[in-house]
């Protein structure tokens, strides 16, 4: 008896404590820029060799561990519609002839009949509306062979109890990134959005531990 409570009072408390979302955006999902070399020598000139910033370059994001701010601005509208119909209908005709000097007088003449008909009439129809508008700043977490840039990351608000994350990544072409260093969510490819979030409502709208083992054994 004692060992069912302390596994129940076990579960209770796994079941209390909450994670972190699971995420598909690309990882990870910051970087620290490369380290610049220390043994550099003195030229006596204003330009350094070893410096990635010079003094007029423009401050777009452009290596790894750079930042940029991606502008969240989704409106996604889906809707689908479906009408099946289908029908058939079969009749079978069968007759005994009759034949003087043949057995089975009772038998001739009957005449069989059988008919069938099926019919289906399906309908289907949903409807989707989502609108998503924010702004995150990510990190460079990888230059491509043709400029390219991957980047990554992570926004965490805590209200309360409740925790919001924001993760986004994708592909950005440092041609689409304006001179605020912002680019729009809609000139990143492959882009992964998410909005997820931990805490008493999130943990409201998940099926408890018990129901959900006892779900998993009688199913029915």
């Amino acid at each position: 008896m004692h060992k069912v409570l302390a596994i129940l009072l076990l579960a209770g408390v796994l079941g209390a404590c909450t994670s972190v979302p699971p995420t598909n955006v690309h990882q990870p999902m910051t970087a620290r820029p490369q380290p610049r070399p220390d043994n550099l020598a003195a030229t006596g000139s204003i330009f350094q060799a070893g410096s990635s910033r010079t003094l007029f370059e423009d401050r777009r994001a452009r290596y790894v561990g750079d930042t940029m701010t991606i502008a969240i601005a989704e409106a996604n509208n889906a809707s689908s519609k479906s009408n099946t119909k289908a029908s058939r209908a079969t009749s079978t005709n069968a007759s005994v002839p009759t034949v003087s000097g043949l057995p089975g007088k009772s038998l001739q003449g009957l005449s069989l009949s059988a008919t069938s008909a099926s019919s289906l009439d399906g309908k289907g129809e949903t409807a989707a509306n989502n609108v998503f508008t924010g702004s995150i700043t990510v990190t460079v977490i990888e230059v491509l062979a043709n400029g390219n840039l991957l980047v990554s990351g992570e926004k965490q608000v805590a209200i309360g109890d409740n925790t919001e994350y924001i993760r986004v990544s994708g592909i950005v072409n440092p041609y689409y990134i304006n001179s605020a260093n912002t680019i729009s969510s809609s000139q990143v490819a492959d882009a992964r959005i998410e909005y997820k979030e931990r805490g008493v409502i999130s943990e409201a709208q998940v099926m408890g531990w018990l129901a959900r083992f006892f779900l998993s054994v009688l199913p029915f």
